[in-house]
């Protein structure tokens, strides 16, 4: 049925790319990075820092002529309904981004079940796309072909981020061995991103000797958490694992665990509720679930958080912004200045020709004979043929309510590298 439902939008979507299809020189010597996130309401604690890692990249490409004879604008995507993440949305801005035939590349989007949505758009327009955050497993590795037009064996979406078969065993094996904790309650959010990732952590949460006391589904339009902690409590968890973001339930959550008289039992979960926003900003974690309630809070993401020795990138971006890098920051412009750079390599023999060059963009990405290692924020990485980092990273982090002036903010404890997953 699902692979039914993509095709099915492959095909409505060809009128679209149809239309993108102009083959002539580009004219004002103007191409365009896409930027496909959420940027409005409560996301903005996500959306924002990672926007502003892309186009700190494109500032500097520009200011560095990278691409001779040529400026990178942005055409940048807001796929928020109503401050919450909306893959309809996303699979229009999609569509948008792939009829702007200046758009030779996309960074996002944020969320997995966001990118679902989009890439069957993308994968027919053969438009590279770079998600910094995405973690479901299916959108490269098993499951993945769904996602790609009628079945064809190109591939255009790639991520820098590790995915949840790395992300949740990750976080299990820092709850049962860095914690010490060894029953947990885990809930999910009932969205693929927050039931994948609850579904490897608790897999190796169990292989590693730890026993999940109970596994519950909850819809991120839930308002009263009371009811699940109330009959996990009677279980004696001595840890909680949350599967989904701050504003899919995750500060909620936590919030109405305290009230529930559970809050000195540490609460877990992936980067969709470690943020690394202070407490106040809107959509925050710590702003959700109160700075009074955040303590014992840790959490993990999907990237590095130590930048190899000599970058610059902070200060650039704090100079830039007026404020630190979000979790996400970094590897939106790893994203971008990976883009950036096959669409350099590639100027020459597209010849101005924008449906050409589009194209060139991708297969430069995708060229395993090639096989590409890209000088980044990052350090030196590459990708395998299903499009994942062959570098993946996981960060760690916990709260402490008493940083920011009281306000609250993410403090880091470590970060580890992991070996790549199948293809």
């Amino acid at each position: 049925m699902m692979h039914r439902a993509v095709v099915a939008f492959a095909a409505a979507a060809v009128i679209v790319v149809g239309a993108a299809c102009n083959t002539g020189p580009a004219a004002n010597k103007t191409i365009k990075l896409g930027i496909e996130l959420p940027q409005s309401g409560n996301e903005l604690a996500n959306g924002e820092p990672t926007a502003n890692g892309i186009k700190l990249a494109v500032k500097q490409a520009n200011d560095k002529k990278q691409i001779a004879g040529y400026t990178v604008e942005v055409n940048s995507q807001d796929d928020a309904v109503n401050g919450v993440h909306d893959p309809d949305k996303g699979r229009a801005n999609m569509a948008t981004l792939v009829a702007d035939t200046a758009v030779l590349g996309v960074v996002g989007p944020f969320n997995s079940g966001v990118a679902r949505a989009e890439v069957p758009v993308s994968n027919e327009a053969g438009l590279a796309q770079c998600s910094p955050a995405n973690t479901g497993v299916d959108l490269t590795q098993t499951g993945s072909e769904v996602y790609r037009f009628n079945g064809q064996a190109t591939r255009n979406y790639f991520r820098v981020a590790a995915p949840d078969n790395i992300q949740g065993p990750a976080m299990a094996n820092f709850d049962y061995t860095d914690l010490g904790k060894h029953t947990a309650y885990v809930m999910d959010d009932t969205e693929p991103f927050g039931v994948g990732v609850a579904d490897t952590f608790s897999g190796e949460f169990t292989r590693l000797g730890g026993t999940i006391v109970k596994r519950d589904s909850v819809p991120k339009s839930t308002t009263d958490y009371t009811p699940f902690f109330t009959n996990a409590q009677a279980l004696n968890p001595d840890v909680v694992y949350f599967g989904g973001t701050q504003v899919t339930g995750g500060g909620l959550a936590r919030k109405q665990m305290v009230a529930a008289g559970m809050g000195a039992i540490p609460y877990t979960g992936p980067d969709g509720i470690a943020d690394l926003g202070p407490g106040g900003g809107t959509g925050a974690f710590i702003t959700l679930a109160g700075v009074e309630n955040s303590h014992d809070v840790y959490g993990s993401v999907a990237g590095l958080h130590d930048l190899p020795a000599g970058s610059t990138f902070t200060d650039d971006y704090t100079k830039e912004y007026g404020k630190a890098p979000g979790a996400y920051s970094a590897l939106a412009y790893a994203c971008a200045q990976v883009l950036l750079k096959a669409m350099a390599d590639t100027a020459s023999g597209a010849g101005g020709d924008l449906a050409k060059w589009r194209t060139a963009v991708n297969g430069y990405v995708f060229d395993t004979a090639a096989k590409h290692t890209y000088d980044t924020v990052m350090g030196p990485i590459s990708f395998n043929a299903c499009g994942d980092i062959e570098q993946p990273v996981m960060s760690f982090y916990k709260v402490d309510p008493a940083a920011e002036g009281g306000k609250g903010g993410w403090v880091y404890i470590k970060q580890q590298s992991f070996q790549p997953g199948g293809c």
